[in-house]
């Protein structure tokens, strides 16, 4: 069951492996309220709010007695659901933005298109299979979930760097600045559709 006014929109999802509440308001000042089992996810997500200036709440309980794929992969499906719920129909967003991210030693370049078709293309890679108790290869498995869902065209690659959080934290922030200058209402082009097709997923 899901809700959606203006740019907010809240979901639930609840399987045999996870049971997620999100709540985002697009418009918010980028207050997080994260609780998912998972220390380093948990720390992703509060960067992403912040620096999308996205308020975000998202509760999560999983089967974290097996590992952490589950509970990461379906906060991805559900926050990036509650995203394109939220945008509605998508009308005056700026749609477009790519920035390089930088962090200490390292550099993550993003590109976004809210086009409504997704797709990633996620070129980072990790020294080790684990940060602290987080496995790397979870990185890209929320990334996957939540473009594939949020319907969007979401670009990731990591230029050059040495420290494996970092290289993850590059990831999330260059995600969460691409998406707050994608999402921002363009006053030129307020009440219209970003696409000469007139809609855009379609």
């Amino acid at each position: 069951m899901a809700k959606a006014s203006a740019r907010k929109a809240s979901l639930k999802r609840k399987t045999k492996e996870t049971d997620i509440e999100v709540a985002v308001d697009l418009d918010g000042s980028g207050v997080a309220k994260i609780a998912t089992g998972i220390g380093f996810l948990d720390h992703m997500l509060d960067l992403l709010a912040r620096h999308a200036r996205i308020d975000l709440t998202v509760k999560a309980k999983g089967d974290l007695h097996i590992d952490d794929h589950h509970t990461a992969e379906d906060v991805g499906i559900t926050l990036g659901q509650a995203v394109k719920q939220a945008l509605g129909d998508m009308r005056g967003i700026t749609r477009y933005a790519s920035l390089h991210l930088p962090m200490d030693e390292t550099l993550t370049r993003v590109a976004i298109d809210i086009s409504g078709r997704p797709f990633l293309v996620f070129r980072t890679t990790f020294a080790r299979d684990k940060i602290g108790t987080f496995d790397t290869e979870l990185v890209r498995e929320w990334f996957q979930a939540f473009a594939m869902n949020a319907g969007i065209t979401l670009h990731v690659e990591t230029l050059y760097g040495a420290n494996d959080h970092h290289i993850a934290e590059s990831c999330f922030k260059g995600l969460a600045r691409a998406l707050r200058t994608a999402i921002a209402i363009d006053p030129r082009a307020a009440g219209e559709v970003p696409s000469t097709k007139g809609s855009l997923g379609n």
